[in-house]
């Protein structure tokens, strides 16, 4: 049996679309109320809010099984920052790549999400691409 099998079956809410967007590297698209809905304009956000919109439902399941591990790294993350203060106290030992080493993990795990998806991330998990103007 798998973890997913027991998550949720539903369409997925338009919280979990923006998380699904965010985690990916992809930005806001807005309400759409103002004519222009970004995504349509260019390729991977199409893709993207295409596949988000036809999911199976074993599909739905396994994107909430990411987003479940997703919002862990991300709030463990935001938490590394309360001990960046203290360096030693009694026997404890902060770990000085700890914020380093979380971010690497999160990104590992946003990563995941895009491939299950087949989309490339966005700018900001794309390492090493130059952006000519």
């Amino acid at each position: 049996m798998s973890v997913s099998e027991g998550l949720s079956s539903a369409v997925l809410t338009g919280s979990e679309k923006m998380d699904v967007r965010r985690f990916c590297g992809y930005p806001a698209v807005g309400s759409g109320e103002a004519g222009q809905e970004s995504w349509r304009f260019f390729a991977v956000e199409g893709a993207l809010e295409w596949r988000l919109l036809h999911l199976s439902v074993p599909e739905l399941q396994q994107i909430r099984l990411y987003l479940t591990q997703l919002y862990s790294l991300e709030n463990a993350l935001l938490g590394a920052s309360d001990n960046l203060d203290t360096a030693q106290a009694a026997s404890w030992q902060h770990n000085a790549k700890e914020v380093q080493d979380r971010t690497a993990l999160f990104a590992v795990w946003r990563r995941r999400l895009c491939s299950f998806l087949g989309v490339t991330g966005g700018l900001e998990l794309q390492e090493g691409r130059a952006v000519v103007i």
